[in-house]
């Protein structure tokens, strides 16, 4: 029989199927979990691994200096690996913290009941359910479990959703809910090709500089990094236009604070959030790129409480005369330093001012800046050298940071702001 007549098996991604006969080499007969059988063509399927060798994170046969030499090298704050322990049969969990740039090993202890933990009031039926709880939660270490590092190689990723592509056939996105009205128009959830959650940003017509924002777009898709929210494509051959980028599922970081998502956040949560956009600055300033419009509104939060930096280098392409003239109610005054409310002079200085402003926005959980003052005001009152109060949440280490990224350019200032400088803070 041929394996045209053979019955098929629809084969589905990242599902097991039992294999029953391997009579024909290009053809296996195999059953799947709902007990249907059928013929598979063999090189489509790979030998499932069992245990922890299912997971990115474990990293067998890897020994403490190993790990630790692995971790430093890349260097990622709450970078992380399960290892297997010298003793058989147990797991150490290997972890790097930039505060003091040392590495911790935490083995993997076991109750009498056989539960697993770390820290004693946490047990867990599982190992890879301890592991996602402490992506969550420090709980009693040094930090949370942010970054997986492994010396296995990883299934290639691109910035976009195809290698060079950067227009997106609108055919293939699905809406799902609106997220909210932005800057430009309606932002809504959807999945492209029905399988991966993205944003969907659809410009509202007049809004954007669209000609020059689509050439803009091919440079912006290059841009890669854990902190900023990744540009996947565009969709420019219907209006309205679309940009479509990844989708983080806490939303935006300013109502995330405002209406408690993240309940009583810790000094070290705050700061946290802090340096997590720190480091997606650095990364844009080392691309020559500006921000221009830096507020907590303009990040958002993902499903492991990690920030990133979102609407990079727009604000450049927006038509509104409300929001491109300094005078105008809808520019964002409360977050600008006197040279670009006076003469519109944006650059990396005028983004560490913003950046002040988001750490301060962070530590007064979503407060309005210069609350009592309308913009006139501001203008007139920080032009003459008025700053925003200590927040009551932040200490005069952190508190001395934000004021430092409030020098008038005009001040002479050695003062230069790297993630660095919120890490010697833990």
């Amino acid at each position: 029989m041929s394996s045209q007549e053979k019955p098929n098996l629809e084969l589905r991604t990242n599902e097991e199927y039992t294999i029953l006969e391997k009579s024909d080499p290009n053809w296996w007969r195999a059953r799947d979990k709902y007990g249907k059988e059928g013929y598979i063509p063999s090189n489509y399927v790979a030998e499932a691994e069992s245990g922890l060798e299912r997971f990115h994170w474990y990293c067998k046969n890897m020994n403490r200096s190993q790990a630790e030499q692995l971790l430093k090298s890349e260097n990622k704050d709450g970078g992380f690996m399960v290892r297997d322990s010298s003793k058989a049969g147990k797991y150490t969990v290997s972890l790097f913290a930039k505060s003091g740039g040392s590495c911790r090993h935490y083995n993997i202890c076991t109750t009498p009941q056989g539960q697993f933990y770390l820290s004693e009031k946490h047990n867990f039926d599982t190992i890879p359910e301890l592991i996602n709880y402490h992506q969550h939660n420090a709980a009693g270490m040094v930090c949370r479990l942010k970054h997986i590092v492994s010396n296995r190689a990883r299934p290639p990723s691109t910035a976009g959703l195809g290698y060079g592509v950067w227009e997106i056939d609108p055919h293939y996105l699905t809406f799902i809910k609106e997220l909210g009205t932005g800057q430009f128009g309606v932002v809504k959830y959807g999945k492209w090709q029905g399988q991966h959650d993205v944003a969907i940003k659809m410009i509202k017509e007049g809004s954007m500089s669209e000609d020059d924002f689509i050439e803009e777009a091919k440079i912006m898709m290059k841009l890669r990094h854990e902190n900023l929210v990744q540009l996947y494509g565009v969709c420019t051959k219907q209006r309205p236009i679309y940009i479509v980028t990844e989708f983080l599922a806490n939303g935006c970081l300013l109502t995330y604070l405002k209406e408690g998502l993240i309940q009583h956040p810790t000094a070290d949560q705050l700061l946290e959030m802090c340096k997590d956009v720190s480091e997606g600055m650095a990364y844009l300033e080392s691309q020559q790129y500006i921000h221009r419009d830096l507020a907590a509104r303009n990040c958002l939060v993902d499903a492991n409480g990690t920030v990133k930096v979102t609407d990079f280098g727009l604000s450049r392409y927006v038509l509104d005369d409300e929001y491109t003239s300094s005078v105008g109610s809808k520019f964002p005054v409360r977050w600008s330093p006197p040279e670009v409310l006076l003469y519109s002079k944006f650059s990396s200085k005028s983004d560490i001012w913003a950046y002040g402003v988001l750490m301060w926005e962070v530590y007064t959980l979503g407060r309005l800046p210069y609350e009592r003052l309308n913009n006139s005001e501001i203008v007139d009152q920080v032009s003459h050298g008025f700053r925003l109060y200590r927040p009551q949440l932040a200490n005069e280490r952190v508190y001395k940071i934000m004021t430092s990224c409030w020098h008038d350019v005009s001040e002479p200032s050695n003062f230069i702001l790297t993630p660095d400088l919120l890490y010697e803070l833990q």
